[in-house]
């Protein structure tokens, strides 16, 4: 991940966590938490404000949770009353495995080239028969804005990503819009894969 991404997160935390912590994310969590016994492990891989980990973890779910920028871990691990690891995509290195994988608008901060290869190792981190969730801005391209990087995809573009990932199976595709109300005009790509 870009340092200036980084940056950006740590730079602008508190306004950052305000505006995301109190979405709703109802849609995203059902076809997820449908594939996951009660009290299953979840790694939340790029919380940042730790909205999502709290929601899994108030539903009974053992949560563990990272992200890149030390100044969103210290908000996010005060949101969820535990320690939330300060570790990159590309520094992931867990002792655990997990029955689900939730990377919601963090993997876009990834660059093309290193993407697939962040999915593998996240990959290895799931249990057989275990869900990865993961989200992107929807459409075919790559841009910056206010100092961060943002990657991109569309079905087409994720099928090519993951086809040499020949673990993972794509349980469910869809593209919903923004939950902001600010920004209703932007559309994500939302995929639910499977560790076969």
């Amino acid at each position: 991940m870009e340092s200036s991404t980084i940056q950006y997160y740590n730079k602008n935390a508190q306004t950052y966590f305000e505006s995301t912590v109190s979405l709703d994310m109802g849609k995203l969590y059902e076809p997820f938490l449908q594939h996951l016994k009660p009290g299953a492990k979840i790694l939340d891989a790029g919380c940042g404000s730790g909205r999502d980990s709290l929601f899994f973890k108030n539903h009974g779910f053992q949560v563990t949770a990272f992200d890149a920028s030390e100044e969103m871990v210290k908000l996010a691990s005060q949101l969820l009353g535990q320690r939330v690891l300060h570790m990159s995509f590309e520094d992931l290195d867990l002792p655990e495995t997990y029955d689900g994988i939730w990377a919601c608008a963090s993997l876009l901060h990834v660059k093309r080239a290193e993407l697939r290869n962040v999915i593998a190792r996240l990959t290895q981190h799931l249990n057989t028969g275990g869900m990865l969730y993961m989200s992107f801005k929807y459409g075919g391209g790559e841009y910056w804005k206010d100092g961060r990087y943002f990657h991109c995809l569309d079905e087409i573009g994720l099928h090519k990503t993951i086809e040499r990932i020949p673990e993972l199976k794509v349980a469910q595709l869809f593209v919903s819009i923004d939950v902001r109300s600010d920004r209703t005009e932007e559309r994500w790509l939302n995929a639910y894969l499977v560790r076969g």
